[in-house]
């Protein structure tokens, strides 16, 4: 009977634990994803800063309805993103700089141009 209590204890600890892990790892993982829109062909933001040498998750979102490319050839990063959906672009850690991109299919267009600032 004794063991089963004991055992009782351990588990509900263990499942306290871990139910904080996850909270802690979901408040971390927020703080560090950063979105782009596209629309029109154009990204909603000319500058996003993120921050240096941290690994970093990127949306890209393209409210279009055709699709997108969102590259950066200083990042060695290129993904198509379908119409209507949401792209995921990991970055990181990275130091700090300034890394343009492009929406590929529009890249001579002014507003189809940015760049991530790493501070």
């Amino acid at each position: 009977m004794r063991i089963i209590i004991i055992y009782g204890a351990f588990m509900k600890l263990h499942f306290a634990l871990a139910a904080l892990a996850l909270v802690a790892f979901g408040a971390h993982a927020a703080s560090d994803e950063f979105t782009l829109t596209i629309k029109d062909h154009a990204f909603d933001q000319k500058e996003l800063v993120i921050p240096a040498g941290k690994k970093v998750k990127l949306l890209v979102v393209n409210q279009d309805a055709t699709p997108a490319e969102f590259e950066s050839k200083p990042l060695g990063r290129e993904k198509v993103i379908p119409g209507k959906s949401t792209g995921v672009i990991l970055l990181g850690p990275l130091k700090p700089g300034r890394y343009g991109f492009v929406e590929e299919y529009h890249e001579t267009e002014a507003a189809a141009q940015g760049t991530i600032v790493v501070e």
